[in-house]
């Protein structure tokens, strides 16, 4: 799409305007922000536009349009979903060797086990290899608590953040600050980063690698800005 606007402006409601305009999402709602510094954020996306509309250099704009039409509407499938997640979590799924291997993810994830035990009272059964591990639906619960408090912001960055690391604990520490966007990528890359310390990484999976640490941290980025 071609640039057909001139100024960029936020209206009192935290709206985008477009030569005075409000920008609409898909689902024509109208595109209005929770906070200031989200909406002077995406509003400088639109304005960093050139001749050409180009959607993948607006990342904020995309969630937002997601939270409004996604996840405010169908707030009890994506708690649903986020549940899933937290049932058959990364972090539950350890290495039996080699030795340097379970020992990156013993001190990468008992810390982050302990906490969530610690904060919500779940505690979560791990496993050595890929057989399911069940786990003890009142911490389950605990779990899903955390999401019913979420605003449509907060909880379309956690659902880009888990299906990104595969992990709702990581997606849960970034919201909260417990880890950077940096160190909860890492986490979720651990069997991979040292895969590749030992057989290399080829192109292709390199340039896929920076494409979701990219969008991990745009999701970090959103969970911020969209907080009062």
């Amino acid at each position: 799409m071609k640039r057909f606007y001139k100024d960029v402006t936020v209206a009192d409601d935290l709206s985008i305007r477009l030569d005075g305009k409000s920008v609409l999402t898909p689902g024509k709602r109208k595109l209005a922000l929770p906070t200031l510094q989200l909406a002077e954020a995406i509003a400088r996306e639109w304005r960093e536009q050139r001749d050409d509309i180009a959607p993948a250099t607006m990342p904020l704009t995309k969630l937002a349009n997601t939270a409004i039409d996604r996840s405010e509407v169908h707030r009890e499938h994506i708690v649903a979903e986020l549940t899933g997640f937290a049932r058959h979590d990364l972090l539950y799924y350890r290495a039996s060797e080699p030795a340097e291997l379970v020992v990156c993810q013993q001190m990468a994830w008992d810390p982050l086990l302990d906490w969530i035990h610690q904060t919500t009272g779940a505690l979560l059964a791990t496993t050595k290899g890929v057989v399911h591990v069940a786990q003890d639906d009142t911490a389950i619960a605990a779990l899903s608590r955390s999401l019913h408090a979420l605003d449509a912001w907060t909880l379309t960055g956690m659902h880009v953040a888990t299906t990104i690391t595969g992990s709702f604990i990581l997606a849960l520490a970034l919201k909260e600050s417990r880890l950077s966007h940096v160190e909860a990528f890492a986490s979720s890359r651990i069997d991979e980063t040292f895969q590749a310390t030992k057989w290399g990484l080829d192109a292709e999976a390199e340039a896929r690698t920076r494409r979701l640490a990219a969008e991990l941290e745009t999701a970090a980025q959103f969970m911020a800005l969209a907080r009062p």
